[in-house]
């Protein structure tokens, strides 16, 4: 006869609906050695470097007495994602490079996107 092992489960529900199982990381490692996982737990990708003209950035606007409101409104993006790509949580793509540039009125950023 098998013994019947509790374990502490939680489970998040959305709309009335079981969404998600939350669960004591040795339980979630022996269910990886069940299925043949072997208990290998993937890295998460280090977030790419800041560029050295995004890294001037936050200078750049302070020194034209923007606020990050200021500039992302003049630029198109929401003050959050602003934050983003000032912290290099973000990479801007070529438009707002582009918008960024001529906003702050630097040259070699629009040559570079």
């Amino acid at each position: 006869m098998h013994e019947k092992k509790s374990t502490n489960v939680q489970v998040i529900m959305r709309d009335g609906e079981a969404e998600y199982a939350v669960l004591p990381w040795a339980d979630y490692q022996a269910l990886l050695r069940a299925a043949g996982q072997g208990g290998e737990v993937l890295e998460r990708p280090a977030p790419p470097a800041v560029t050295p003209i995004l890294a001037e950035l936050v200078a750049l606007r302070e020194a034209q007495n923007m606020s990050q409101e200021q500039l992302a409104r003049a630029v198109g993006i929401s003050p959050s994602y602003l934050g983003m790509i000032e912290t290099g949580e973000r990479q801007p793509d070529s438009a707002i490079r582009r918008a960024l540039a001529r906003v702050l009125g630097i040259a070699e950023w629009e040559e570079d996107s």
